[in-house]
């Protein structure tokens, strides 16, 4: 076996495992199906999975946890606050809201994979909750976690802004 050849299989391999896993990735997220158990249920979200790609201000773990939004507003004031704070983001696309709920996806720029994020109106607590989650895969270097605070930072900027909306006193 002459050293060219080794070198061209080293290079042949460097090249073609990581366009492989790449490949593999993109199959799955294409095939990835939007969860059925998204929506409000009982006043809840639905669960985390054990996995730690999720988090939601309603998980029973703590590392997936995270706090509500107080709601300072009127609650259409703030769907509609909401709307205008998701739509901004990038690679988001809303799939579905009304007055209490809102769900939209979020696609990540290299391999597809799609994140289920969503949001609901407590009236009784003052609050809204949220639980964003990855469709496929088990860990995703808290990028749910990062993108929900991103979320609840422009939705505080979007909401404390000089708009004229009344503000509700706790």
């Amino acid at each position: 076996m002459s050293l060219s050849w080794k070198w061209e299989a080293i290079a042949a391999t460097v090249v073609v495992v990581p366009l492989l896993v790449s490949v593999a990735f993109m199959v799955t997220s294409v095939t990835s199906r939007r969860p059925k158990t998204l929506g409000v249920c009982d006043e809840r979200l639905a669960p985390c999975p054990d996995s730690p790609n999720c988090v939601s201000t309603q998980a029973d773990r703590d590392h997936q946890r995270m706090d509500a939004i107080p709601l300072m507003i009127e609650p259409a004031d703030a769907m509609a606050a909401l709307k205008r704070v998701v739509s901004a983001m990038p690679r988001a696309e809303i799939i579905s809201t009304d007055e209490n709920y809102l769900h939209a996806e979020f696609t990540s720029a290299m391999f597809r994979f799609v994140d289920d994020v969503e949001f609901c109106l407590d009236h009784q607590q003052r609050t809204i909750h949220f639980r964003s989650a990855s469709r496929t895969g088990h860990s995703d270097f808290g990028v749910n976690r990062k993108r929900m605070q991103a979320i609840v930072a422009a939705f505080q900027r979007e909401t404390n802004r000089h708009d004229g909306s009344p503000k509700i006193e706790r």
